[in-house]
């Protein structure tokens, strides 16, 4: 299986940002950290393991970036104001930065789906719904899409503006929703020990609300919050997909 490390400065983040590509060919699948983990958290993990008969197929490349969490909601030093503001940073590097990357490497405007368990989740489908015109999906595995759990219930316009429960129910633009339409969402949880079942089925109903087709898939109660649970999930719905 290929395997590249790349780094550069971010002007957005004002750091050295890594991240690692897997596989040489196929759509892109961009996959976000957990928590406070790094870009080869889920490699560690044998996640990378888990949708090596794709990569080796040639039907995706994965591009796993860094998190910054550790330096915005997880860091408790911080005002939450300034969390919200590094998380507004990311975002723009992810979109400014890592997106044209990816460009680049797979030589022209591949399909780029999102994917992330947990935290990850969050800013998966996040930047989804963010930019529809510029990502075509998101596969989010036992996330929670409130970011109020995270910013500790603090609440300003850059909290709400990356929390989809609170804006998705009140966007208006009905050409960034269509774009929301042609994409392929994928909401996963389990209902087992430390899952949150019922974030994803409050972000499928606003979705229903919206006329956003996606599937909304819950596994069993012996499913936990946990890798093996997303080492079943990803490649799963990767199976899924046309």
């Amino acid at each position: 299986m290929s395997r590249e490390i790349h780094r550069w400065y971010s002007p957005n983040l004002n750091k050295d940002m890594d991240l690692v590509v897997y596989g040489h060919h196929g759509f892109a699948l961009l996959m976000f950290p957990t928590a406070a983990a790094d870009f080869l958290e889920y490699e560690r993990f044998n996640l990378i393991d888990s949708i090596g008969w794709f990569l080796g197929e040639g039907k995706l490349k994965a591009f796993s970036i860094n998190s910054i969490n550790n330096e915005s909601w997880l860091n408790n030093n911080m005002h939450p104001a300034d969390k919200a503001i590094r998380h507004q940073q990311y975002n723009r590097y992810v979109v400014e930065e890592v997106v044209p990357f990816v460009h680049d490497h797979c030589k022209g405007l591949v399909p780029i789906v999102n994917t992330g368990a947990s935290l990850g989740a969050l800013h998966a489908i996040n930047n989804f719904l963010r930019r529809p015109d510029i990502f075509s999906g998101a596969i989010a595995m036992s996330g929670t899409y409130d970011l109020k759990y995270y910013s500790k219930g603090y609440f300003d316009e850059n909290v709400y503006f990356n929390s989809p429960v609170e804006y998705l129910p009140k966007w208006s633009d009905e050409y960034m929703v269509e774009k929301m339409r042609r994409g392929k969402i994928i909401i996963a949880s389990g209902q087992g020990p430390y899952e949150d079942p019922s974030a994803s089925i409050r972000l499928s109903e606003i979705l229903n609300s919206k006329g956003i087709k996606h599937w909304l898939d819950l596994w069993g109660h012996d499913i936990r919050h946990d890798w093996p649970t997303w080492r079943q999930m990803l490649p799963y719905f990767l199976s899924k997909f046309d």
